[in-house]
Parts: C-alpha cells; structure tokens; sequence
C-alpha cells in the first residue's frame, strides 16, 4: 500500500498480501516470540517464511539491563549478517508477522530494517490470524533460508534517545514522553516484569493497545492520526520520546505513527527496563 507520494505504508493486509504472495522480490519473516516460539513457527506459518527470534536475533543478549535495558538493539553488523542470511538485499520487499498483532516482535523487526535504510518493509495487519482467516498459504514445512552478502548498513539512521536524553526532557516541556505500557504498569499498580513499577516523571500513558481494533488489526489510519495528534498536541514529533519496557511493543505505537502520517518520534530503547534500574525518580498513580 502506497501513498499519493509514493511512501509504503507501514502496514499491508492480509488480501493485498495474498495478491502478492508469489512476488520474486518477496521476503516473508515470521516474528513469533516469547517461549517455544520457533516450534510454534515450526507448527504453523505461511509457506516461505523465515523465522526471527526477537532475543537472539532482534536484541542483545543485555549483560545488565541498567545499561540499555532488557532488549538492546544488536550490533550493526550482527543484524547486517542476519538480513544476510534471511536473503534480505535492498532490492528486497519484505513483509513481516507475528502472532501478537504486530506488537511485539514484527514491529520491532519493521522498526530495525527501516532503521538500516531499507524502505521497502510493511507488517502484516493482525498478524498470523489474519493471514489464516484470508487464505494466505499455511504450511509446517521449514523454510529453507538462501543466504546472501550481508545487507549494506552504515548506522541506525532512526531516531533514538538515551538514558541522559530521557532524563533531560522529564524537565523540558518541549518534549513528550510517551509510555506505551499497560495502564496498570504505567500506574505503578503492579510490575509483572522489571524490578519497580510506575512511570518516568512527566510521562503520558497511551497503551499500545489502543492503536488496536477488537479484532486485533490496527485503527484506520485516521483514527490513529485522530489519537495520537490529541495527544502530541503542539509538540514538534522531533521532539516526542516513546517507550514501553525494553524497546520492543514501543516499536508498535511507532508504527502507529507512521501510519497516522507522523513522522519523526525518538525510540527510547532502554525503556522502563533501563530507568528504573538506575535509581532515576519514579512516579505512581499517587503523585
């Protein structure tokens, strides 16, 4: 799906992906996560597609979490070497999934070869489900991968903020922080996954399930753009920070963004996961 200026959308259906299923310049990439993701892969994906796992592949292994959080990106030429062995070239068209509606590891997998320069991407609205329900070929046959140089990548050319810019712009209303999380997370409730609950001070709480319909695929775009310039206000999205807990589900609302036509938002890779491991202030639903 393009635009009138002919910019790929971030996200493509299950039906215009059908139509395009036996495109030469096709990659497909199943991104379940989480545990037994690559059996679950094994069991159920759409024929040809290449498994990525989102925390050997898509992140870091973290050697303490206070320093880049729980999902740092991987280097450079550690994910150059993966879109390699994915065949992934520039010349590629590549549409990614997940069984989670795009919230956890395909957005993250969009996010990162956008990143690198490669435009060309588009996740599968709502995800494996939706490619089942449109007919979308299923198999359990592994794919066999047909490896190629490693992609061509100079830097991260997306924008990012660190723990120092972070703390910066909790005191400058210039900025805004966006927290994808959970309401109950972001209220400091309870805290199912990091060490402390509540939230970075001066941050706003848009879920990233909110950029969802009931059925799982995203809010039309308009709806989106409806939301989020609610929230962003005057805000120069330059200047808006999103994050979730380590830098993967924040990567949705991103997503979300682009397809609402706002461009220009700074990942916080690090998240929740790194600030409240650094004994950084902390605010709750008491403030």
């Amino acid at each position: 799906m393009e635009t009138a200026t002919n910019k790929m959308l971030p996200l493509i259906s299950a039906a215009a992906l059908l139509s395009k299923i036996n495109a030469p310049e096709l990659v497909i990439v199943d991104a379940q996560s989480g545990k037994d993701a690559f059996e679950r892969y094994a069991a159920q994906h759409i024929k040809g597609a290449l498994h990525v796992d989102l925390d050997n592949d898509l992140a870091q292994k973290p050697l303490n979490a206070a320093n880049g959080g729980r999902h740092p990106l991987p280097a450079l030429q550690q994910f150059a070497k993966l879109l390699g062995t994915l065949g992934i070239t520039p010349a590629s068209y590549v549409v990614v999934y997940d069984d989670k509606s795009g919230s956890n590891a395909a957005a993250r997998f969009w996010w990162m070869l956008r990143a690198v320069g490669h435009t060309t991407i588009q996740v599968l609205d709502g995800g494996l489900k939706a490619a089942i329900e449109a007919g979308v070929p299923i198999t359990n046959e592994i794919t066999e991968t047909v490896t190629v140089a490693d992609y061509p990548v100079n830097d991260w050319q997306l924008p990012t903020v660190d723990l120092d810019e972070v703390t910066n712009a909790t005191h400058d209303a210039g900025f805004l922080i966006i927290d994808v999380r959970e309401a109950y997370r972001y209220l400091g409730e309870s805290e199912p996954i990091d060490l402390i609950a509540g939230h970075i001070p001066n941050a706003v709480n848009v879920p990233y399930l909110e950029n969802l319909s009931p059925d799982g695929k995203f809010l039309p775009a308009e709806k989106l753009q409806a939301i989020y310039k609610s929230v962003i206000g005057d805000h120069d999205p330059n200047k808006v920070i999103v994050h979730c807990g380590s830098g993967v589900t924040g990567c949705h609302t991103l997503l979300a963004l682009e397809q609402a036509g706002i461009s220009g938002a700074n990942l916080y890779v690090g998240s929740w996961s790194e600030w409240s491991r650094n004994d950084l202030p902390v605010a709750n639903e008491k403030d």
